[in-house]
């Protein structure tokens, strides 16, 4: 009788439990998120910001070239709204093929390479300028 008392309330822990998770992992999911309108991207390599870009939408595509250790590179393309990296010299191109991002949330990670490219809402930092 004790036994099965137990296993009832350990089965309404984790019920609740996993119900919990689900409700955090389903908000998650489809909270709002900003698209690149207002967005900045942080651009660092080895852990060191490079470069903080607006995507305001203003100017034209461009691209330039991030270089690293033993003359590692790669080349990132900044559109009005998204950014992306063109071409790489790391192995597997994983950050070559996860396309250009335009919403927060997932980076651009480039492990061999050292570089990371994340979005941040425009008024979520001080960092104002553009340098790489």
């Amino acid at each position: 009788m004790e036994n099965q008392k137990e296993y009832k309330i350990t089965v309404v822990i984790i019920s609740a439990l996993l119900g919990l998770i689900l409700t955090a992992s389903l908000a998650a999911i489809f909270r709002p998120v900003s698209d690149g309108t207002g967005c900045i991207a942080d651009i660092y390599q080895d852990g060191n910001l490079l470069a903080s870009i607006p995507l305001d939408g203003k100017g034209a595509p461009y691209q330039f070239t991030v270089t690293g250790e033993n003359g590692c590179f790669n080349e990132i393309q900044v559109c009005p709204h998204s950014i992306g990296i063109l071409s790489a010299d790391c192995p597997d191109k994983l950050c070559v093929n996860q396309g250009f991002i335009d919403r927060l949330g997932l980076p651009i990670v480039c492990l061999p390479n050292k570089l990371v490219i994340r979005l941040r809402e425009a008024d979520s930092g001080a960092v104002d300028a553009v340098a790489y």
